[in-house]
């Protein structure tokens, strides 16, 4: 996306070039109009820096989010984990009171 948005604006940048070399040409002398164009130029080539800097960046910063959602799917899947043991290892309300044993003991005699 960057890449086309960096290509329209070179096209962008020609039409002013075509434009401005075909109606200024009356009104601005040459050297002007070289002036005015080498501006253009360096404008374009600050932008196309700014680009491969973002494209860069984002490159980055893309990398760090894979590498948070796999940590992140570990660290899930472990605490599902853990809950479910601590589910199943926990006794139920009467195997943990002495008092309801001792009446199945009774029971059971």
């Amino acid at each position: 996306e960057l890449e086309n948005q960096l290509v329209a604006k070179s096209k962008i940048l020609d039409e002013l070039k075509q434009s401005l070399a075909s109606n200024g040409s009356a009104e601005q002398t040459p050297e002007a109009q070289s002036l005015r164009i080498a501006e253009l130029c360096e404008m374009k080539d600050g932008i196309v820096n700014q680009v491969a800097q973002l494209k860069a960046s984002m490159e980055s910063i893309l990398e760090q989010w894979r590498a948070y959602d796999e940590i992140y799917a570990d660290v899930s899947l472990m605490t599902t984990r853990y809950l479910y043991c601590i589910d199943q290892c926990k006794p139920s309300g009467e195997e943990a009171s002495l008092e309801a044993l001792k009446k199945q003991v009774k029971t059971l005699q």
